[in-house]
């Protein structure tokens, strides 16, 4: 059986083979559109204001953000598991966003919408301070120190994310990798604008669906780790 079954059994995955892709993308859709020379036509378009009536059926502004949503496990998961909430997943590959909303499609979570978008460009087009919480789950860790610039975790980030999520709101944080795990915790501590939360367990973490990675690691034993950051005031 699909691990994702498992998690899920209300979504038929059988009927949404998850599509191929490569595991890293290319640099250049972390760098926003104002430091391109060319637009490629596989940079993802920039966005002036959100499309809420469009991407969801109730046509209300999401409570919550994916941010880096992959294939979307986790985003489909939370969508079913919680109706009442409109859940925005932000990923670069579009590829991976066509098939998020596909599977959102056809099983008539109208309260699930994967964006084709790079947080390198902001989120200006939502509302101060209208998110109730984001999650930020096993990113790409681009483990070799020469490409640290690429992680899309910094101050910069952690900005655009205080702007959007409520006083109070929580990033929520996952990672299988020691020294994602590591940096993080450095950018969080250097920030003004969060505190770094304690470590969670399976009883106090919030959410009892799981991330693509997260299935894998559990399959494999990798060990993993969760928290969060606290938005300041």
């Amino acid at each position: 059986m699909d691990r994702r079954q498992t998690e899920t059994p209300g979504i038929d995955w059988a009927r949404y083979p998850i599509p191929r892709v490569r595991h890293h993308a290319n640099p250049q859709l972390y760098m926003p559109a104002s430091q391109q020379h060319v637009i490629a036509p596989w940079y993802p378009p920039t966005r002036e204001q959100a499309q809420w009536d469009e991407w969801f059926a109730n046509g209300a502004p999401a409570n919550v953000l994916d941010l880096g949503c992959g294939r979307g496990a986790f985003l489909l998961h939370h969508a079913f598991t919680f109706p009442n909430l409109n859940i925005l997943g932000i990923e670069v590959r579009s590829v991976l966003a066509e098939y998020i909303n596909e599977v959102a499609r056809g099983e008539q979570l109208g309260n699930a919408h994967a964006e084709w978008y790079t947080l390198a460009n902001g989120l200006e087009w939502i509302e101060p301070e209208s998110v109730d919480y984001a999650v930020y789950l096993f990113p790409d860790p681009w483990p070799k120190k020469r490409h640290h610039k690429r992680r899309a975790f910094t101050a910069d980030f952690l900005g655009v994310v205080h702007r959007v999520l409520k006083p109070g709101g929580r990033l929520w944080l996952a990672t299988d990798r020691p020294d994602v795990d590591a940096y993080q915790r450095e950018v969080i501590d250097a920030s003004p604008l969060f505190e770094l939360g304690p470590l969670e367990d399976d009883a106090t973490w919030p959410f009892g669906f799981r991330t693509d990675q997260q299935l894998f690691c559990d399959a494999k034993g990798i060990p993993y780790v969760r928290y969060s950051a606290i938005r300041r005031p």
